[in-house]
């Protein structure tokens, strides 16, 4: 099969492409063939060797990038009874380990997947994986949002961004979002009560008494959100690198709920992304897809930093 091996940490012309040999399976895994493949910040920071998490994979040989997949199941492990051969499913799988993404084929635990809906295509059903499961988990594991709250989501056209401020309107929170002017009317789109111009407006002084913060940007931004937080609110951070001063203020707010978040691979989850999307309450928005081919491309338009929504390649 064809698979892009990391040669090195470094640029995107360390991804190469080789053939391997298809997988084998585990007795609790069934073997997809991809049909799309989600591109997230992640797999450049790994690539690049800015994550904490290339440093696990480095006993890896080869190793091949990427965890979140869209694709039919055509064959399963002995011990498989979740999915049949022919299935749809798509899901995020082995993070935070070798989830071994950008190949043909993926032996994939069951427990990391879900049946993928037939009213979406595998291009949004690869979207809608790590970047779904973050926000879901964001505000169903790590924090609990509450119909009542007024919550703070950052970067809110980004991959995560856009899932969560869907999501939080789906709970019935009150969503304020923040991002650059240019994006206002695709975040107001999604569902969000109104919207902040980073830019322009200084969120910490516009804004008081928030009970929730999902926070994406990192750096002084997490201090900023705290400010605005309720006393025995919650914020939720995705971006590592936070420091003891981030979390003496923290304490300092008497928060309720101060997490530093990994997103983690529940077939569960995935479940519930499942219905959501197959009930229209969650739309992904892929504003690129690239060729398997074009491995490198997808990116480099992610080390943008502005994508609006996702990133996907398509085999």
């Amino acid at each position: 099969m064809k698979a892009i091996v990391l040669e090195k940490f470094g640029g995107v012309e360390n991804l190469i492409y080789r053939d391997i040999e298809i997988p084998e399976i585990k007795q609790n895994e069934v073997l997809v063939k991809v049909k799309a493949i989600s591109i997230n910040p992640v797999d450049v920071k790994v690539r690049s060797r800015l994550a904490p998490l290339a440093e696990d994979l480095l006993m890896n040989n080869p190793l091949i990038l990427g965890w979140d997949i869209s694709g039919e199941v055509i064959k399963t492990g002995s011990e498989t009874t979740a999915f049949n051969i022919g299935d749809e499913v798509f899901g995020m799988i082995n993070f935070v380990g070798h989830g071994r993404a950008y190949a043909e084929y993926v032996a994939a635990p069951v427990e990391h997947l879900a049946l993928k809906p037939e009213n979406i295509s595998h291009v949004e059903a690869a979207a809608s994986t790590l970047a779904a499961l973050t926000a879901w988990q964001a505000f169903d594991r790590y924090g609990k949002l509450r119909p009542t709250d007024k919550v703070l989501i950052h970067a809110a056209s980004g991959g995560v961004g856009h899932f969560a401020v869907q999501i939080a309107k789906h709970i019935g929170a009150h969503v304020v979002a923040t991002g650059s002017a240019g994006n206002k009317d695709f975040v107001l789109g999604l569902g969000a009560d109104e919207f902040i111009d980073y830019r322009n407006v200084c969120f910490e002084e516009a804004l008081h008494d928030i009970d929730f913060v999902l926070e994406a940007v990192g750096g002084a931004n997490f201090q900023k959100s705290v400010q605005v937080l309720k006393p025995f609110g919650t914020i939720v951070t995705l971006p590592s690198g936070y420091t003891k001063e981030d979390e003496l203020k923290a304490q300092e707010k008497q928060l309720h709920a101060c997490y530093f978040m990994s997103v983690y691979s529940s077939g569960q989850d995935m479940q519930h992304i499942a219905s959501l999307l197959q009930n229209g309450i969650l739309k992904p928005h892929v504003s690129h897809v690239f060729g398997f081919d074009e491995m490198a491309e997808a990116h480099l338009q992610v080390e943008t930093n502005r994508t609006i929504g996702k990133v996907v390649v398509k085999l």
